[in-house]
């Protein structure tokens, strides 16, 4: 079993910045793939960028150019660096691991972009 633990969302004005990390509660050598969703209440869950076992990386459209995804070399911990924040980005962003035996989520953080 793995747990995931997002953190560094908060309140930025239009046009700053965020940082979210999501901390695994171990260390994933295996194949996986690692993506940052996020949920406004009443909407379907989207997924904003994913980053694949060899590092490749992919965006949502309407983050393309402004947010990027990485990892760490010791597997423990998935950013997510949003920058040129709009408000239509607010949401609850949630951490996502998918391995070959099972998938998890992490709790969720939220991030509130005002104009």
């Amino acid at each position: 079993q793995v747990q995931l633990v997002e953190s560094g969302g908060g309140l930025v004005q239009a046009g700053g910045s965020l940082r979210l990390s999501c901390a695994t509660s171990r260390t994933i050598f295996a194949l996986r793939t690692m993506a940052w969703y996020r949920q406004v209440p009443g909407k379907q869950r989207e997924l904003v960028a994913t980053i694949n076992v060899g590092g490749s990386t992919d965006y949502a459209d309407s983050v393309k150019g402004r947010f990027a995804i990485s990892g760490d070399n010791g597997g423990n911990t998935v950013y997510l660096q949003m920058n040129s924040l709009k408000p239509e980005d607010t949401a609850v962003y949630y951490c996502y691991l998918k391995t070959s035996m099972s998938y998890y989520w992490g709790q969720g953080t939220q991030v509130t972009v005002s104009s």
